[in-house]
């Protein structure tokens, strides 16, 4: 989903084409390759976009002794469905690294929608956190378990609340206009 909407937000601004958008993705940090993404899967996005009416090509630009570049623009099917795949993304992701493309992209959407996203999301860790501490008490420890325990314990407490202090410090900029 990420790359789709990013091919989206991109054909916001311009039309363009799959080769460009790599190189723009790969300067001046490799961006395409610490994702993995390669030019046959950019190429594939591109077609899967076309197919479902989202983008369209609008030109084909022909070199000497290059191959062809199809050139597309985002339709207004696209323009629609990108601030809804950047709101799905909010609700799937599991941890900001997964909301990068998403957070790059909040011009498209509105502000306060995706604040309630990330604010519903923060209370179900805080609550399935709280559900999860209860049970620790019920939890027979002996000899050999108590030190795993205590560390696994330790490591999903920590875990939690640096989950939660990044979303909700997201929030905060989000909400101060500072992202």
């Amino acid at each position: 989903m990420s790359i789709q909407i990013f091919i989206l937000s991109k054909l916001m601004e311009d039309n363009n084409y799959p080769y460009k958008l790599k190189k723009q993705l790969s300067k001046p940090i490799p961006l395409d390759e610490l994702g993995g993404l390669t030019e046959s899967k950019l190429y594939y996005h591109f077609d899967s976009l076309a197919k479902k009416g989202l983008i369209e090509a609008v030109e084909i630009i022909k070199e000497e002794n290059r191959p062809d570049k199809q050139v597309y623009a985002i339709t207004d099917e696209g323009r629609q469905e990108l601030s809804k795949k950047i709101y799905q993304l909010f609700e799937d992701a599991d941890s900001i690294n997964e909301m990068v493309i998403g957070i790059a992209t909040l011009k498209y959407v509105n502000r306060d929608k995706v604040v309630e996203i990330l604010e519903r999301k923060v209370e179900n860790i805080k609550v399935r956190w709280g559900t999860a501490k209860r049970f620790e008490s019920k939890i027979a420890k002996d000899k050999d378990n108590e030190k795993l325990m205590k560390f696994l314990g330790s490591y999903f407490s920590k875990s939690i609340d640096d989950k939660i202090y990044w979303l909700e410090k997201l929030i905060n900029r989000i909400q101060q206009g500072e992202i």
